[in-house]
Parts: C-alpha cells; sequence; structure tokens
C-alpha cells in the first residue's frame, strides 16, 4: 500500500509538471494536440498505479516524452502558419454580414441547436442580431453583433470616462497581498488605517480588493 501511495504522489506531481510545461488552458480552450497529449498522459499516469510491477520509468518516461513533443510542436506552429493549419486549423466564419452559411456548419458538423446554444452562451438569444460569427480552433464560437443591437459605450453617450484599473485582491483569508498594495500604490499601514475606520481587523477579513482611488469592498468572515 506504502508503494502504492509513493508511485501515485510521484506521478501527481509529474503530470502537475507537465501540465505546467504545456501552459494554462481551460479544458475548454485546448487545441486538438493539447487535448490528445492530456489524455493520453492520464492514461499512462494510471498504469504504474494501478500495476506495481511496472516499472515507474515506464510512466515517467512517455509522459515526459510526450509533454516534449507537444512543446515542440507549440514552438513550430508559433513559428509556421503552416503548420498551424494542419494541426490546429482555422477559425471559420459561419456568419458573415448577417448572413449564415449552412454549407460551413455542416462541414464543422455543427446542428442548429449547437449553434443556438453557442449564441446564448454569449448572451445572444436572437440570431438575427449577429453580425459575425466565428467558430475558433478549439470549438468556441466569437459572436459580433450589429452595431443596432451593441450595448452603448460612454462614448457613445458622450460620456468622458476616464480608463481605470479594475480592483485588485489585497487581503485573502486574513492574509494581505503585499504584490497587489505596491501595485495599487499603498502599504500594510495604509491597509490597517483602512480596516480600522470600517470596524474590521485583518483577521476577520475573508476577501478584501481595493483599486488605486482606495475604494475598498471587504467581506467578513460569516460568524458560526
Amino acid at each position: 500500500m506504502l508503494i502504492v501511495f509513493i508511485r501515485s504522489v510521484i506521478l501527481y506531481l509529474m503530470i502537475i509538471f507537465s501540465v505546467r510545461l504545456m501552459g494554462k488552458r481551460q479544458i475548454g480552450e485546448l487545441q486538438p494536440s493539447e487535448l490528445v497529449v492530456t489524455i493520453l498522459v492520464s492514461n499512462i499516469a494510471t498504469l504504474p498505479i494501478e500495476d506495481i510491477s511496472i516499472p515507474m520509468s515506464m510512466g515517467i518516461v512517455p509522459i515526459l516524452t510526450l509533454v516534449s513533443l507537444d512543446v515542440i510542436m507549440s514552438a513550430v506552429t508559433l513559428k509556421s502558419s503552416r503548420v498551424r493549419r494542419i494541426v490546429s486549423g482555422s477559425p471559420k466564419i459561419i456568419i458573415e454580414n448577417g448572413r449564415l452559411k449552412p454549407e460551413l456548419l455542416k462541414q464543422l458538423r455543427f446542428s442548429a441547436d449547437d449553434l443556438l446554444e453557442a449564441l446564448r452562451a454569449q448572451g445572444v438569444f436572437d440570431i438575427s442580431q449577429v453580425e459575425q460569427a466565428v467558430v475558433e480552433t478549439t470549438g468556441s464560437v466569437s459572436v459580433c453583433l450589429k452595431k443596432a443591437h451593441e450595448p452603448p459605450t460612454a462614448q457613445d453617450l458622450g460620456l468622458d470616462a476616464e480608463d481605470e484599473a479594475p480592483p485588485l485582491l489585497i487581503v485573502e483569508c486574513g492574509r494581505p497581498c503585499a504584490a497587489s498594495l505596491k501595485y495599487l500604490g499603498f502599504n500594510e499601514e495604509w491597509l490597517i488605517n483602512t480596516l480600522k475606520k470600517e470596524g474590521v481587523t485583518l483577521a476577520e477579513v475573508f476577501l478584501m480588493t481595493a483599486d488605486r482611488q482606495g475604494k475598498c469592498y471587504i467581506a467578513r468572515f460569516q460568524k458560526e
């Protein structure tokens, strides 16, 4: 049992290292080659865990080989658009100038229900409002609405709006985030004084955000 535990920990750490090498993506954003590597790595890792007669090298070497191939392929596709199109495909415009292209939907094996579901995921419930829609290489759908249906911007309304950095997390579970405070131009002394004004101690703060103007949001731990 101890051997199985140790082998599991080693392979667990190896897979984390491998995934870190491959880069950060959500499952739905994986390119075809990345998805293949992910599936193969998960299957290979289970073999030395289930059968302790299989040497650990039979799991580690194939995992490192696959990840190395993926990293090399990523470098090649960055330099060559032709290889990138072969490996990952290319985006397909399925709605252009407000006109749907059924032939492309058929080529991509997208049903009408699939298209409408993808549009609803983008907050679009009326296909007639779409000016352009693109199926990305990951299978997700990007949507550009017609001008008449786009939400108005500050510029459209004639408002003078300044660009501002979004609020950052400065306290998490009672612990200050020094990097965020420094980025915003604040320090821990400012943080403590701000919390005093709100009548709360640092240890009572579950989450706290702030922007460069000092506007804060504080969420306390719930009292049991």
